[in-house]
């Protein structure tokens, strides 16, 4: 079964938003690229703003559910946070695209929308953060303050995409074993 118009329009917009940023992108932009009349597209979409909140909480949801994944798996803290690293390369991997919305333009949202981002990426770090503290009550982590270390790893991990890119993106793999052992050793 082929992708459903509103998914291509999805699709098409969120290249044009990583290759312009949402602000650059008209609707009249996304129905060009699609070779249909800008008109049509609201048979589909009610507009960008439901383009960029799609694309955004598409992989704020992601993000959400693999965390929870994580809070809940029985591991220690430096395993959970190896899997909060791989977890990021792969969602990287999987929607550049809104990775990059996510990154650049997710300021843009409003309303509901907004707010239900805001509140996921804080919840994500507070469970990261909680794991980091854990870690470090422990002794399995330096004594190091929790925010700098949340803010280096998540910091790495949210450029990732651009990187990635830039180099000709590398295999998954090899990401994941070598970003986890170059993140995890700063830590321990």
């Amino acid at each position: 079964m082929g992708i459903t118009r509103k998914q291509e329009i999805i699709q098409i917009a969120s290249r044009l938003f990583k290759e312009r940023g949402y602000s650059a992108v008209s609707m009249r932009d996304i129905a060009q690229a699609l070779d249909i009349k800008a008109a049509s597209l609201y048979n589909h979409i009610s507009g960008k703003q439901e383009i960029l909140a799609t694309l955004i909480i598409e992989v704020g949801e992601e993000f959400t559910s693999q965390m929870s994944q994580v809070m809940t798996a029985s591991l220690n803290p430096i395993e959970k946070i190896e899997k909060v690293i791989e977890m990021h390369i792969d969602v990287t991997v999987n929607f550049p695209d809104n990775i990059a919305t996510l990154n650049n333009d997710w300021m843009h949202l409003e309303g509901i929308a907004l707010n239900r981002v805001v509140k996921m990426r804080e919840d994500y770090e507070e469970n990261f953060r909680k794991i980091i503290k854990l870690g470090i009550s422990e002794g399995n982590i330096k004594s190091q303050h929790p925010e700098v270390i949340l803010f280096s790893i998540l910091s790495t991990l949210r450029t990732l995409y651009l990187w990635n890119e830039k180099r000709g993106k590398m295999d998954v793999n090899v990401l994941k074993k070598d970003m986890v052992s170059v993140l995890i050793n700063g830590i321990i």
